[in-house]
């Protein structure tokens, strides 16, 4: 229990103990139904796109909601050149706020957190949208998020074969090394091309920020889910045009996705249908076995929401975190001055600095 004072931060060992205590599989399993019943409570949430500050080099972003009870927000930071000077391309943290108080109740690092939410997120669409039984995936880029995107849909969807591409054969080797080990076979492919030949759900998961053809529409056959990931700023795509026009296409928040995701390559009276609608029953999700389903996930802010919201319940019987002296509590909420303890001191020493009359 914390003092009135203090609040529970989770640092980047203690968000590594946590998972560990758990175990990353059930970690996931679990943070997923944390997002679907968000999902399902979707109407009671304060919505809007993120706020972004773009520079030539990346962007940095606020992303907030609130369910009326719980305020959440994310601060996130996209910088692709970053792995050159060795940093994350992606760093985060975030807030949970108490709406009756203001008070925060929980600061976590949400570097670790953003890339397991992103991948039960993933996971957690495609359970509703890729073909029934489907086993193997196609993993064009091996980044940061490859192996969470990975171990997610063995989790979630039993999926234990992996077709990876990138064009660091280096990146694609790390991949491997990681998630041998935990049951997968893996297939190592000398292109895009060749990745997808089998695949039944294909995720693009690269990082460069353009208007990139990661995936042409001549290879894409009948009966496929795409989970695009990458896609997720203005300027950046992953997949050609003609593809979202043969596909049913899945978003988070249509007024950000616009924005940001592979519609934006689209007029925007082109028909999608928002997650949230097939997780309660309002729209079909998968609906014939030839479908090309495609989940435009560009992350938004209810899904984090959802993993902080998670971590504060683990922390009741998991507590890997620190009291962090975050709060004033003064014995008179209405003299914040005299916190400092130093009124008196203050007057007298400036009166001591006056000329004698």
């Amino acid at each position: 229990m914390t003092a009135l004072n203090t609040i529970p931060f989770v640092s980047v060992a203690n968000m590594k103990r946590l998972v560990r205590d758990i175990g990353l599989e059930r970690f996931l399993e679990e943070l997923a139904g944390y997002i679907e019943e968000d999902f399902r409570n979707w109407e009671g949430f304060d919505k809007r796109p993120r706020v972004p500050a773009h520079s030539p080099e990346g962007v940095i972003e606020l992303m907030p909601t609130s369910n009326g009870e719980l305020y959440g927000c994310k601060y996130v930071s996209g910088y692709p050149s970053n792995t050159k000077v060795g940093r994350q391309t992606v760093t985060a943290f975030g807030v949970l706020s108490d709406v009756a108080s203001g008070y925060p109740i929980l600061l976590t690092e949400m570097t670790l957190l953003t890339a397991l939410r992103t991948a039960a997120n993933s996971a957690f669409a495609a359970r509703l949208l890729a073909p029934k039984g489907a086993r193997t995936m196609a993993l064009i880029g091996s980044g940061a998020q490859c192996d969470f995107q990975a171990v997610a849909f063995k989790a979630l969807l039993g999926i234990d074969r992996l077709r990876l591409y990138d064009i660091d054969r280096g990146a694609m080797e790390k991949v491997a090394r990681n998630l041998t080990p935990r049951g997968f076979d893996i297939t190592l492919c000398s292109s895009a091309e060749e990745a997808v030949q089998g695949a039944e759900i294909i995720t693009t998961i690269t990082a460069d920020i353009r208007n990139a053809t990661i995936l042409s529409d001549n290879m894409i056959g009948e009966g496929v889910h795409i989970n695009a990931v990458g896609g997720d700023s203005p300027g950046k795509t992953e997949l050609q045009r003609d593809i979202l026009l043969r596909s049913s296409i899945f978003v988070e928040y249509p007024p950000q996705t616009w924005i940001e995701g592979e519609i934006q390559q689209l007029p925007e009276d082109h028909p999608v249908t928002q997650l949230w609608q097939v997780v309660r029953g309002e729209a079909p999700g998968r609906t014939d076995a030839r479908q090309v389903t495609l989940f435009d996930s560009v992350g938004f802010a209810v899904e984090d929401f959802a993993a902080l919201r998670y971590v504060r319940d683990q922390l009741a019987h998991a507590p890997h975190f620190e009291e962090l002296d975050f709060l004033v509590d003064p014995e008179d909420p209405r003299d914040l001055f005299g916190l400092l303890g130093e009124g008196d001191g203050v007057q007298d020493n400036a009166a001591s600095l006056r000329p004698a009359s």
